[in-house]
C-alpha cells in the first residue's frame, strides 16, 4: 500500500473521483469563459493522470483537445537534499510557449503548498504565463505557505497525524482516496 499508515476511512471511490474530475472540468470552464488560452500542466507522479483525465473532460464538453504539459519538480524542491542522495528525475515535458496563457496547474493533494511552490517555479522557469490556476482532487489543509487551490475535488480537514492516499488506476491499478493513521 502507498504510504505508511493503517486505514482509517475511505474518502473517494472511482465513482467520486470521476465525479470530482467531471465538476472541476466544468469549473475551469466557466470561471475562464471557454478554452482560449487554457493549458493543463499535471505535476508527477498523480497530478498527470488527473491532467489527461481533465483534459478528456474538457474534449468531451467542449471537442477542443487542449495542451498538455508534464512537470517534474524533482529538482526544484526544498526538501531535495532529505529526498536521496541521488534524486530520481523524470521527464518535464511542455512543448510549447506558456507566455501569455493560462495554466491549470493539476495534482492530486494539496497539504502544505511547498510541492505547488516548486511546481510555479518550474514553471516561471519555462516562460511568463498570464496566470496560473491550480486544481486538486483532494484539500487536506495544513498550508505552510499562502497557497490556496481554485478548484478542489473534496475538501478533507485531516490532523497531522493522517496522510491522504490517492490510488488512480493508470498508476495504481485501482481507484480510490483512503485516510491513513500514521503508524507510530
Amino acid at each position: 500500500m502507498k504510504g505508511i499508515g493503517i486505514p482509517k476511512n475511505r474518502i473517494m471511490d472511482g465513482d467520486g473521483i470521476r465525479r470530482a474530475i467531471s465538476r472541476i472540468s466544468h469549473e475551469i470552464l466557466e470561471k475562464n469563459k471557454g478554452t482560449d488560452d487554457l493549458i493543463l500542466v499535471g505535476i508527477r507522479t498523480r497530478g498527470v493522470p488527473l491532467a489527461e483525465r481533465i483534459q478528456n473532460k474538457i474534449n468531451e464538453f467542449e471537442k477542443v483537445n487542449l495542451p498538455l504539459g508534464l512537470l517534474d519538480i524533482t529538482l526544484y524542491r526544498d526538501d531535495l537534499s532529505t529526498i536521496d542522495v541521488q534524486p530520481v528525475l523524470h521527464e518535464t515535458r511542455v512543448p510549447f510557449n506558456i507566455e501569455g496563457k493560462t495554466i491549470i496547474l493539476i495534482d492530486d493533494v494539496l497539504f502544505t503548498g511547498r510541492t505547488v511552490r516548486a511546481a510555479l517555479d518550474a514553471l516561471i522557469d519555462l516562460g511568463r504565463p498570464q496566470k496560473i490556476q491550480l486544481a486538486v482532487l483532494i484539500d487536506r489543509g495544513h498550508r505552510e505557505l499562502p497557497i490556496r487551490a481554485d478548484y478542489v475535488g473534496k475538501n478533507v480537514p485531516t490532523s497531522k497525524r493522517e496522510i491522504i492516499s490517492v490510488f488512480l488506476e493508470e498508476i495504481d491499478g485501482n481507484e480510490e482516496v483512503l485516510l491513513l493513521e500514521k503508524e507510530t
